[in-house]
């Protein structure tokens, strides 16, 4: 038997294959320098100097009352302002909140809670949400003894920094906002060991009519 001779198409095939990568790779060095003029623009960088302006600076300053660019929602005018970004008081996890709570800003924790926490900590905070029923991992409920003694400012870290198997929400949730949210998951904690007695004589009343 013959041996396998590779025919002259097979031998034109292998020749040419040289020859298509040398091709390729002259293509890609043509357009790299495309893409680099691409990212380096003629056009001033961040704090870039600049003959254009009498201070010599190309960023201009901010018009007066324009958002901070920290956050572009703005944040409240308070006397704490890092007590308000930061959740600490004296170094510590603080004890109250940087503004007062009203029930305008129950109402926003509430809204803002119901948006991003109950898929894990579900609607009452017994870390029963939507995803942990489908296999995520449970978070504590907010009824533990030591989330109740925790201070407020405890709730706005973890939101802003993340803890175990829940990630930071600081991108995604506003500093005011992130209090607001700590004051409403108070208020969840309170809810679940009200004691009726406690109330005001009004709720008394609407308890009772609803047990009717």
């Amino acid at each position: 038997m013959l041996p396998n001779i590779p025919t002259t198409r097979a031998w034109n095939a292998k020749a040419r294959r040289p020859i298509r990568l040398a091709a390729a790779f002259a293509a890609l060095l043509a357009v790299a320098p495309g893409c680099t003029d691409m990212y380096d623009q003629a056009k001033y960088e961040p704090y870039e100097a600049s003959p254009l302006f009498a201070n010599g600076a190309a960023s201009r300053p901010l018009v007066q009352g324009t958002v901070p660019h920290e956050d572009p929602r703005g944040l409240p005018k308070v006397e704490d302002r890092d007590l308000l970004v930061t959740g600490l008081k004296d170094g510590l996890p603080s004890k109250v909140t940087p503004f007062p709570i009203d029930r305008e800003a129950l109402e926003r924790g509430r809204n803002r809670y119901n948006i991003y926490c109950t898929p894990c900590h579900g609607i009452a905070g017994d870390g029963r949400g939507v995803i942990v029923q489908r296999g995520f991992t449970k978070p504590p409920a907010y009824t533990e003894a030591r989330l109740v003694d925790s201070p407020i400012g405890h709730f706005y870290q973890v939101m802003s920094n993340g803890h175990g198997a829940m990630y930071s929400f600081a991108a995604r949730i506003a500093p005011q906002d992130r209090w607001k949210i700590a004051a409403y998951i108070r208020a969840l904690q309170l809810s679940q060991g009200a004691v009726p007695s406690e109330l005001p004589p009004e709720d008394q009343s609407k308890l009772q009519e609803a047990a009717r």
